[in-house]
């Protein structure tokens, strides 16, 4: 069976927009895109969806002396897990990653005050239906940190949308967090890869582009949700 690839994170995010636009939404609804690769997708998410957008600020911790290896992940505003199958498999201790976990809070309060140097207060979502988005995921720890983040809040309903994930990743984020998950392209493990082996551009996302979608969709939507009546689907859902 095909496996989808993308041209770019827009066109990705076109398409879960399509998707999801085949829902009837209840209620309020908010599009959350992960700084920095995310919020592209979220953008066109947004707009196929007429919603409102904001970003969750989240960084991976990177296992010492295999730093591109996430052993757990912080969101904001004091979220953080841990992945323990990787650290029992380095033996490191989540208490001699202090030092990591302060660095990677301080760069995420930056990266977030550069993006929201515009903006009003983040969307509230309590009692919200809540779309995060990202541009895919490999061991899903952000995600993870995010969806923990977003329960703090209350929504009353987290769906979480992706281009492209894992088969193991995409079967645990199902089970482990209790979402429901839409996901176009869940690759076999062993046919994955990285994130950006299935975009034909994977191109950095830069700050100054993060601000411009989020200040776009404020002129576009406003921070007012989107609200439509209907009945809404709640079974788990991906395309391959």
């Amino acid at each position: 069976m095909m496996l989808k690839q993308f041209a770019n994170r827009t066109q990705a995010g076109c398409a879960l927009g399509e998707e999801l636009r085949k829902r009837s939404w209840k209620g309020p609804l908010v599009v959350i895109g992960l700084p920095r690769g995310g919020v592209p997708v979220a953008a066109e998410v947004a707009r196929e969806l007429r919603a409102p957008l904001d970003i969750m600020m989240v960084r991976k911790i990177g296992t010492p002396g295999h730093e591109e290896l996430a052993c757990g992940a912080i969101a904001t505003p004091d979220v953080i897990i841990w992945n323990p199958r990787v650290l029992a498999a380095v033996g490191v201790a989540p208490e001699a990653l202090e030092a990591v976990v302060e660095r990677e809070r301080e760069e995420m309060s930056r990266r977030e005050r550069a993006i929201r140097s515009f903006l009003t207060p983040a969307l509230s979502l309590q009692d919200a239906a809540v779309v995060i988005v990202d541009d895919g995921v490999a061991t899903g720890a952000t995600m993870k940190a995010a969806i923990k983040a977003a329960r703090l809040q209350r929504p009353r309903q987290i769906l979480v949308a992706l281009p492209v994930a894992p088969t193991d990743t995409y079967a645990e984020l199902r089970r482990e967090n209790g979402c429901e998950v839409v996901c176009l392209t869940v690759a076999p493990v062993g046919a994955f890869g990285s994130v950006g082996s299935w975009y034909d551009d994977f191109s950095q996302v830069e700050t100054e582009a993060c601000r411009d979608l989020l200040e776009e969709n404020r002129k576009n939507v406003g921070d007012q949700t989107y609200q439509e009546h209907g009945d809404s689907h709640t079974s788990d859902h991906h395309s391959m």
